[in-house]
């Protein structure tokens, strides 16, 4: 793509196709402000021109880096979100290209978003799960663990290498003695696996989920109801796995069946567990690691992936409570 170099203090960048520029840009140019904030920059838009001023020189060309490489994205077809903009900044200034990470699709959603890994955290993780029976993801909230697991499993539901998925967690604040809470099982537990239920229908419309809960497609169960099966042919997560008594974590992954895939995830920073019953996760990280056929993919806060805004929100709070505490 031909540049062209303006002022000193500039840049301006000339893309093909001012159709694409306009996708580039986002409705109200809100792509280019996100870029502008990650930056440093001052970006303006006319036509198939963008221009890239104030900052200094590493963080302008930082800005046209991460330009082209959102053009490249919408070149290929790539429907570009805000969370897209914001983690290809990130990755651009690692020296990584996002056209490389987000051109892993796992799966389209019935409302047509593309679903791919943001990072190479997650990445990592996804190409562990396509090559392991089982595999751990251990990190924080935010890192995409859950989400991207169903999203493994319902691509292996429809390319037909399960014949079910079966998700599980748990219920760790009602010790798992449900009888005290009104209604039949399924709204016993539905509380404690509502995050479940949330990824599962943001993938997958709400007909054609009800119809695989109906028919036994995807099951939607507490851990304790695990005890004594042998799960063939199926796709299983355990979430909130930090929750699991080392008792619990042995019986779930000794479940296992031929053709079958595990991915447990959890934060080991997050137990809820009482005083004194050490966590199955933990024990699990001692006990496997090295086994082969099982992957540990670990995430850090590096790995986090929100809306631009709730950063914003969380770094507001930090000063606050820094003045405050001054």
């Amino acid at each position: 793509m031909p540049r062209e170099d303006g002022p000193p203090s500039s840049i301006r960048i000339e893309f093909p196709d001012v159709d694409k520029v306009r996708l580039l840009c986002g409705v109200h140019q809100e792509n280019l402000k996100l870029v502008e904030r990650r930056t440093g920059v001052q970006l303006g838009a006319r036509g198939q021109q963008v221009v890239v001023a104030g900052g200094d020189v590493a963080a302008r060309d930082l800005a046209e880096r991460v330009l082209r490489e959102l053009y490249g994205l919408v070149d290929q077809g790539y429907p570009l979100y805000l969370e897209d903009v914001d983690q290809a900044a990130k990755l651009v200034a690692q020296g990584q290209s996002p056209r490389e990470v987000f051109g892993d699709t796992i799966y389209v959603t019935a409302r047509h978003r593309i679903i791919t890994p943001k990072n190479m955290g997650q990445r990592r993780y996804v190409k562990a799960i396509r090559e392991h029976d089982i595999v751990f993801g251990i990190g924080p909230a935010g890192t995409g663990k859950t989400y991207l697991a169903m999203a493994m499993a319902v691509a292996h539901l429809v390319e037909r290498k399960v014949k079910r998925i079966v998700l599980t967690r748990p219920a760790v604040e009602a010790g798992e003695r449900l009888g005290f809470l009104p209604g039949d099982i399924a709204e016993k537990v539905n509380p404690y696996l509502r995050p479940l239920y949330d990824a599962l229908f943001d993938m997958v419309d709400a007909e054609k989920a009800t119809a695989f809960m109906e028919r036994g497609t995807v099951e939607v169960a507490p851990l304790a109801f695990m005890r004594g099966r042998t799960l063939n042919d199926a796709f299983v997560i355990l979430d909130e796995a930090q929750n699991t008594t080392a008792e619990q974590m042995k019986m779930f992954l000794t479940r296992l069946g031929y053709g079958s895939k595990v991915v447990v995830t959890g934060d080991v920073t997050q137990v809820d567990l009482p005083s004194g019953r050490p966590s199955g996760l933990l024990e699990a990280q001692k006990v496997l690691r090295g086994v082969e056929g099982i992957a540990f993919c670990p995430f850090s806060e590096v790995d986090v992936v929100r809306h631009p805004l709730v950063q914003e929100v969380v770094k507001a709070y930090e000063g606050y409570e820094a003045r405050q505490g001054g």
